[in-house]
């Protein structure tokens, strides 16, 4: 036996006797025979070949690649003897080879080494080619045969090249390796229905192996079977970042949520495996409880804090302070901050737990009530300003200034301040139980018409031009920024539908309201008071005989 075959034996299994054995039954050197080992002298080698003598009347020939080492360097020298594989002959002379001689005895070597204990031994190799019935599979340079029928493959055609882990199934007689890549799928459907079974019939906790981690979730391999953690199953704090917490490799217990059978996708969830936080507090707090928590994220609407327990609450940015224009919530509060806040709503059903910052802080209206009352004349600044009016910053709490009350001159505050100005405003009224403010800036001025009630009194005669006619009466323009209304009742003798835009027209000041900022005029007044002058005419003048009641009259009126 070559020295470099019996060394290999020797490496490759623990009995040299068994080997011996099998190897000699595969050796049959009286009968050159395919299949069958024969010793032969090398006689020559030349730049292509090496030809031997195997006895024959002619001399057989190998490829000279067959003996080269890994430096390319011949293995064997003229009047070697050399051991080689028949496999047919040509002619007179016999096919063999060196190479596939090597390949014979690594395959009886492999037989004799797990002839007893092959049926759980798997090996992973590549396809070479297609033979008779199947397949031929080498894995370290022992060649393997798969039958088509165990090969499962879904394309036949694309195998040569392909990759397969395989089962042994067989050793034949004929030294020839059957194996099964069927064997194995069908072992891992096997286990891969048990392992299904643990997770979605019996909802078992099992561990599994963090493959992959994308921003919605990770998958997880639970003994061969893979399914999806969404990122809203890790924590009971609700959505979170996987690869903040996690890492691939890592192992997390997982409970099944879900499973499609017509899709084979299976949902996982870790905090589903542990206890659930809810729970515990459910005996513990109620609304109105004081409970200490971490600032863990701050939002522009608002914050959530940590209790500690896996258990999140949300602080709303109208719960953060009574400062009505707070602009961010991080204007108050700072990641990682530990704070004292209320529990203001605890939903166990829906899983929500609302807190506050400012119920626990005292109630600026309250300070308010206390050091001012309605009547007082306060500075503030101006906080914003709307449609309707503006918002003014008094001490700490803020107090209406609606349109109608910012000037006489019927503007809007919007046109007659900026955000931050300074006014002087009066509280006209104070609303405790909604917290609501009224203020005034045109009640500390002098309103247009009582500057002009100053100089024209009640029962004075004026002259304005009409500025409108109405159904109820015409309104005349008196002064800059003063109308006064002559009511349809108070236009005798006049008539309405002699009236036009712009004419003039005389009247007497029947009244005067400074807080609305009105004037009232009446020409039927007027016409009495003229009838009145011109009887006190009259009166003056009754010693004139000539003069009659109705001539005074006339002449008055005309």
């Amino acid at each position: 036996m070559n020295s470099e075959v019996r060394k290999f034996a020797l490496d490759n299994i623990e009995g040299e006797e068994d080997f011996e054995a099998m190897l000699n039954a595969s050796m049959n050197k009286g009968n050159n025979t395919e299949g069958q080992f024969v010793e032969g002298t090398i006689v020559r080698i030349s730049d292509e070949f090496v030809f031997v003598d195997v006895g024959t009347k002619s001399e057989s020939r190998l490829n000279l690649s067959e003996i080269l080492d890994e430096n390319e360097e011949p293995l064997f020298k003229e009047n070697d003897k050399i051991e080689v594989l028949s496999f047919g002959s040509r002619g007179e002379n016999l096919n063999i080879s060196y190479k596939k001689g090597l390949i014979q005895k690594k395959k009886v070597a492999f037989i004799a080494q797990h002839k007893d204990n092959y049926e759980e031994l798997e090996v992973t190799g590549k396809i070479t080619r297609k033979n008779k019935g199947g397949f031929v599979v080498e894995a370290d340079d022992i060649e393997f045969f798969m039958p088509r029928s165990l090969a499962a493959l879904k394309d036949m055609n694309t195998a040569i090249g392909k990759e397969v882990t395989a089962r042994v199934i067989k050793l034949e007689e004929n030294n020839s390796i059957v194996i099964s890549r069927r064997a194995i799928l069908n072992e891992k459907r096997k286990e891969k229905r048990a392992v299904l079974k643990k997770l979605v019939e019996d909802k078992e906790v099992m561990p599994g192996i963090i493959k992959k981690i994308k921003s919605y979730g990770m998958f997880v391999d639970v003994d061969g079977v893979e399914g999806l953690v969404h990122y809203s199953e890790i924590s009971y704090k609700g959505p979170v970042n996987p690869s903040s917490l996690f890492e691939e490799g890592e192992t997390v217990e997982v409970v099944a949520t879900q499973y499609d059978k017509e899709s084979k996708k299976l949902s996982l969830s870790i905090k589903a495996a542990q206890e659930d936080p809810w729970k515990d507090i459910e005996e513990q707090l109620e609304a109105g409880d004081t409970i200490t928590v971490t600032v863990s994220n701050i939002e522009p609407y608002g914050v959530f804090v940590d209790l500690g327990n896996e258990i999140e609450g949300f602080l709303h940015i109208s719960e953060l302070t009574w400062e009505k224009n707070l602009a961010h919530p991080n204007e108050v509060v700072e990641l990682e901050q530990e704070i004292d806040v209320e529990v203001i709503e605890l939903d166990l059903e829906a899983r929500r737990l609302r807190v506050s910052l400012k119920r626990l802080m005292p109630k600026p209206f309250e300070g308010f009530l206390k050091e001012y009352k309605e009547g007082n004349v306060v500075t503030g600044k101006i906080t914003s300003l709307t449609d309707f009016g503006a918002f003014v910053k008094i001490g700490s709490v803020e107090g209406l200034l609606h349109n109608e009350d910012a000037s006489w001159e019927n503007k809007k505050a919007k046109e007659l301040f900026k955000k931050g100005d300074e006014v002087e405003v009066k509280i006209t009224k104070i609303d405790s139980r909604n917290e609501r403010i009224s203020l005034s800036r045109k009640s500390l001025e002098k309103s247009p018409v009582e500057a002009y009630a100053d100089t024209n009194k009640v029962g004075e005669i004026v002259t304005g031009k009409i500025q409108s006619i109405k159904d109820f009466g015409i309104f005349i323009s008196l002064a800059e920024g003063v109308d006064g209304l002559i009511r349809s009742e108070d236009l005798f003798p006049k008539k309405p539908e002699e009236l036009n835009m712009g004419d003039e027209i005389e009247a007497v000041i029947s009244a005067v309201d400074n807080s609305r900022n009105r004037i009232r005029l009446s020409v039927k007044r007027l016409e009495r008071q003229r009838e009145q002058e011109a009887l006190k005419e009259f009166n003056k003048e009754s010693d004139n005989e000539s003069s009659t009641l109705g001539d005074v009259l006339k002449d008055a009126l005309k």
